[in-house]
């Protein structure tokens, strides 16, 4: 499924760190950026989430929550977090059905062999649940500071 701008979110509810439900409905009337990543503890993916912390109550000062989501458990998102003092919540998709929604679960390649894994993209929904802005195939520096720009701008 391909989203687009302006579109409705498709809706999702996930299992989240700190026992709670992440749902596209408890997100209503906020700005919300989804960021998905490949896997917990690996570099791009480390840097990413450090760079969203680094910039967490800037978002938050545009009442905007940061979310990643990837298909890692719970347990491996407690961990991720604990290490790096996350403190944004990580939902866990281990069924995939919210990344295939979202198109983010693709065909990958590396070294000639294919195989299924999450493209790095970065979503920012809007306080009524539309999708405002996409990012496809992050690039990790300086993409948490592009967000926030956008979410500021939102």
């Amino acid at each position: 499924m391909t989203i687009t701008t302006g579109a409705q979110a498709p809706s999702f509810s996930l299992p989240g760190t700190d026992g709670r439900q992440i749902s596209l409905d408890s997100l209503k009337g906020r700005k919300a950026v989804l960021y998905f990543y490949p896997k917990d503890d690996t570099s791009g993916c480390t840097l990413e989430a450090q760079n969203f912390q680094a910039l967490r109550r800037e978002f938050a000062a545009t009442d905007t929550e940061v979310i990643g989501v990837s298909p890692d458990s719970l347990k491996s998102h407690d961990k991720f977090r604990a290490k790096y003092g996350l403190e944004f919540p990580l939902a866990s998709d281990e069924e995939k059905a919210m990344l295939q929604a979202y198109g983010v679960w693709v065909e990958k390649s590396m070294y000639g062999r294919k195989y299924m894994g999450v493209e790095r993209t970065t979503i920012l929904i809007d306080r009524d649940g539309k999708i405002a802005q996409i990012w496809p195939k992050v690039k990790v520096p300086g993409h948490a500071e592009e967000v926030l720009a956008a979410a500021k701008a939102l």
